[in-house]
């Protein structure tokens, strides 16, 4: 099994760029980094994970930027969003940032991709969040064809553009990993339809994990599609969950690490990493 870390890179916590070289010293395979482009001081929806919204929701450095400083600073460590929110995010733009944190790094970008949860910002961008899968599919669509094509055009409902020239394109080809965040139907669909990994949460349904990803891969049989890899995003460092994961048949396992300052977030990779060796040995 792989392993990776992801901490929200908020203003108060350890530098990203410190961060990135410590996991990469460790021996991680990855690091991801969330994002937020804003939190509303008004909300209805409830946090998924339960209470009171953390404060690096609304304190978060910009992914794209924070990734492509720590690909300066390291030289193995794979980088990925732990999402990106793509219907927050201009398609042709966001095509831009992503082949650009590709070539930056040297090929090390891994794409985690998202619908977001909070319908109050999905809002503020100007998206319904009623239609957001719908947007969605229209904008990885549409980043398809500008990385792959050097006159990319595309005609949909709620992106459309003619003929443009965009360069960078990715190192990766066709392009980088794309890892879809989710634990309901309407992602699982998109999972199977563009994607080249699913990444669940471990405990955001009540079913077990091991279920669920039993029914994806008959999903993605039942789509004539090959078993595709899991990976278990946001993870404790209990050593026995790790080994359930491992007997579900998960590839790579992230390991949560709080937004903090440089004396809570060393030790916390530290335990990651004793886990790590423990599961590996």
């Amino acid at each position: 099994m792989k392993f990776g870390v992801a901490m929200f890179p908020a203003d108060f916590a350890m530098h990203v760029v410190d961060f990135g070289r410590a996991a990469e010293e460790r021996g991680f395979e990855s690091l991801f980094l969330p994002e937020h482009t804003h939190i509303p001081s008004e909300r209805v929806t409830a946090y998924p994970g339960g209470g009171e919204l953390p404060p690096e929701y609304s304190h978060t450095l910009d992914a794209f930027v924070a990734l492509a400083a720590v690909a300066t600073a390291t030289t193995s460590i794979k980088l990925g969003t732990g999402i990106c929110l793509v219907i927050e995010r201009d398609p042709i733009l966001l095509a831009k940032e992503v082949a650009s944190v590709d070539v930056l790094s040297g090929g090390r970008f891994l794409f985690g991709v998202g619908a977001g949860w909070l319908r109050e910002e999905v809002a503020n961008h100007g998206v319904d969040p009623r239609v957001r899968w719908r947007v969605f599919d229209e904008r990885m669509r549409a980043m398809e064809a500008i990385w792959s094509s050097d006159v990319a055009s595309f005609h949909g409902r709620y992106v459309n553009f003619e003929g443009i020239w965009s360069w960078p394109k990715p190192v990766q080809k066709p392009r980088p990993p794309v890892l879809l965040g989710g634990d309901y139907s309407s992602a699982i669909d998109r999972v199977i339809q563009f994607c080249d990994e699913w990444m669940p949460h471990p405990d955001r349904t009540d079913r077990p994990l091991d279920e669920r990803i039993a029914e994806f891969w008959q999903r993605c049989s039942d789509a004539g599609r090959d078993k595709l890899p899991v990976t278990v995003y946001g993870s404790s460092t209990d050593a026995r969950l790790i080994d359930s994961y491992a007997a579900a048949g998960v590839s790579r396992c992230v390991f949560r690490i709080p937004a903090a300052p440089a004396d809570v977030v060393l030790p916390a990779l530290d335990r990651a990493a004793e886990v790590m060796r423990l599961v590996n040995a």
